[in-house]
This record gives C-alpha cells, structure tokens and sequence, in this order.
C-alpha cells in the first residue's frame, strides 16, 4: 500500500486542510507514515505570513533535495501560502518539486469524482477545526493571506451543519469554526446569514459539547455575534481579538479600520455582555516607523486591557503586500527584538496573575490527549490543564480541581468524569 507524508506549519487553517488532506489520501487508498524516509507522497503544507516560517518552509524543501535525488519515483508536492499564481517561477526556484497546489485544494494529479468539499477528518480527535470561510477582503497592509487565498467565500449553513453532525458521530466533543476573518461569514451566501445564525444552528447539535471561532476582526465584529456568545450555552467564553498595535497611527498604517478606541470600547462591550470571557490578542511590534512612543502606547494598552493571552511577533515585510511597496522596515531588527522581549515579559506577568486566581477552583476540561503519562485538555475558556489519572479520560469532559498555577498552564487533580 502507497505511503504519505504531510509536513504542516503556520496557521490552524493550514492544519485542518491537512487533517481533511490526509482523510482525502486515505479514501484514495494511501497510508499515513510519520516519517519523511518511508513515504511515496510527501505534501508540504507551508506559511509565508512571517519570514521566519517562510525561511523554515525553505529549509524543509532543501532538506528532501537528497532523498528526491536517491528515489526520483517519490512525489512531492507544496501547497499553502507559499504558492501562488507564478507556479512556473515556483517550479524554477524549486525543481525537485513535482506539484504545486494551491491552499485549500486537494492534489489536482490525483482527483477523483464527486463532491471534494464533503471530505472531513476520518479520525477525528476530540476537539476539531471546521473550516467556515476561506480568503480575506480586508487586505491589511502588512498581511499576504488575500493575495495567496483570494477573496471570501463561505460555506453554506446546511453544508457546515451536516459536517459537524458527521465529526460528533465520529466522536468530535469540540469544534472550532475557522477563517481569516469569521466575522465575515455568509455575507457572500443567498439569504447572507451570519456567524451568530451558524452558532445557533450549531449549538443545536445533540452531543456536541463545545464550540469556539477564530479569528474575529475588530472593526467587523457585531453586537449579534456578542449576544449569541452570551446566550449559547455551547459557545464557549473565549474571544480572539487581534489588536495588532497600540497607536492609532500604526493602525491606520496598517489598514485596520478602527482606531484603538474602538477596540477599547469593543472590549468593554464583550466584557460586559459575557462574564468571566477570556481575551486572546494578536500584536505586531516594529512595523515600519514605529517610534519608541507608538510601541509604548501598545505596551500601555496591554496593561490596560490585561487580555490572558498575546500572540506577538516583529515585523518582517511580506514581498507583494502594500506594505512592502509604501513603507521601509526602517526599525532595527534589535529593536524590535527588544520590543518583543518586553510585551512578552509583560503578558508573562498578567498571565500569572490571571491564572492564579484559578488556585483552588475547580474547572470542566475537556481531554484532549497524553502526553509523557497526564492526560491534558483545555477549559471553556482556553486554558491548557494538566492531570493524572489511571482511567481513559480521552474526549470526556471531566472536572478538575487546580492545585498549581502558571502563566502557560495548569495542573490539578480530577474531582468526576463526564459522561
């Protein structure tokens, strides 16, 4: 029997795609192997959002050069970001590369008939991605996704529905709804319904016990999509929000459409409409002429806002996006290591904080895996739990009582197991 392979790196829109990837080769009669060495079919799924996995992407590509060299019947394939419409610049730059497909389609060499879109995970794990909505027509200045996914596209209702109901049957507890911008969902469909509509038909579902979204955007995010999150009993109480800088001039730089606030007075509204939310930020530090004071006002806005987790990275320019075109990455690359160094060390701090008001409480987890003997799962609001037990715990919801705090994660004891 043939034999795949699938590296993946970047986004969780890139690790469902190579979940329902995988489920895709299966049905086609391929086996997965988790090595490179033993494949016949090695599909790389790349990210080019930052340079540093664009680097890595590279690196792995140079890396198969020998073994393409020693088994030329092997096949290797890219797919992601990093592919787009130049696939005969791509096939010059990489020629060990035999196929080039673009992210969210399935291997064109090897279709088969019928429905493509219909396929789902075949071995689902407790919590799943479902895919709701592809591409972004925000076109932010600093962000190639537009460029590389296209424009928006949404899945229909009836469609994402019959497919949550199948992953639950197959022993899916959790969802998580995915797109560049879910806030976006529907818009393109007849009728236009929107993400609160899907969570509602969603939370409908008999045995499904969870869901989340991600990622929203500020200025898209609508009151309707608060108040289902408040309502919904299986809408789980964790918001991402990305606020990407702290200046209103960086923002207007780059293309957010909100001013900072309009992200305060959002957060305060979510806050306020759903008790105990956690808030989870994106924020990019160094963008082209960002003056030591523009940082300090993201800095500020952070020990303002204390959201429980922050995703922060440098600045790198990203070949083909506006800013790249308009603006020099005119801040030294030590200087925005330093900036990054300091929003770490602030989340480190109000992350502790945060997460030491748990010491002693009891929380619903749900199990998610094992690793090295303790079983691990998240709670509603997102927080990565620690616990031993002799029984199979995998895809229950059992409670959990924190006996340690720290600003990555807990550990506890099991009190009871769900059902």
């Amino acid at each position: 029997m043939p034999k795949y392979y699938t590296w993946t790196i970047g986004c969780q829109m890139n690790k469902a795609e190579s979940e329902r990837l995988g489920s895709y080769l299966e049905q086609l009669g391929l086996q997965a192997t988790a090595t490179a060495e033993e494949a016949d079919l090695i599909v790389l799924n790349s990210c080019v959002v930052r340079q540093s996995a664009e680097n890595r992407v590279i690196n792995k590509l140079s890396a198969l050069k020998p073994l393409k060299r020693l088994r030329p019947n092997l096949t290797l394939a890219v797919t992601g970001c990093l592919v787009n419409s130049k696939i005969d610049q791509l096939s010059q730059s990489f020629p060990h590369v035999d196929h080039f497909f673009k992210p969210g389609e399935y291997p064109p060499w090897l279709e088969k008939q019928g429905n493509l879109h219909t396929v789902i995970p075949l071995h689902p794990s407790p919590s799943t991605f479902v895919p709701i909505i592809q591409g972004c027509n925000n076109f932010c200045s600093y962000c190639i996704v537009p460029y590389r996914r296209g424009r928006e596209r949404s899945r229909p209702v009836a469609e994402i529905v019959c497919e949550v109901k199948q992953l639950v049957h197959r022993g899916v507890k959790e969802v998580t709804l995915l797109g560049q911008n879910v806030d976006s969902y529907g818009h393109d469909l007849p009728h236009q319904p929107t993400l609160a509509d899907l969570l509602t038909e969603l939370n409908a579902i008999d045995g499904l016990a969870r869901i989340r979204f991600l990622t929203n955007h500020p200025k898209d995010m609508s009151p309707k999509l608060i108040e289902a999150v408040a309502s919904l009993d299986k809408v789980c109480e964790l918001i991402c929000l990305p606020v990407q800088s702290g200046s209103n001039e960086i923002l207007k730089a780059m293309r957010r459409g909100y001013t900072v606030d309009d992200y305060r007075h959002l957060v305060a509204q979510i806050r306020s409409k759903i008790p105990g939310v956690a808030l989870s930020t994106d924020v990019i530090v160094g963008f082209p002429s960002e003056t030591e004071d523009q940082f300090q006002q993201t800095f500020d806005l952070l020990s303002e806002l204390r959201p429980d987790t922050v995703h922060v990275a440098a600045y790198t320019p990203r070949p083909g996006t506006i800013a790249s075109r308009k603006f020099e990455d005119n801040v030294p690359l030590a200087e925005k290591k330093q900036r990054l160094n300091k929003i770490e060390q602030l989340q480190q701090r109000i992350a502790t904080e945060i997460n030491r008001q748990l010491l002693g409480k009891t929380v619903e987890v749900l199990v998610e895996g094992n690793k090295k003997g303790k079983w691990h799962g998240r709670t509603r609001t997102g927080k990565l739990v620690f616990f031993t037990d002799t029984n199979d715990c995998l895809g229950q919801l059992v409670k959990i009582k924190i006996e340690k705090t720290s600003p990555w994660s807990l550990q506890g004891k099991i009190e009871t197991s769900g059902p």
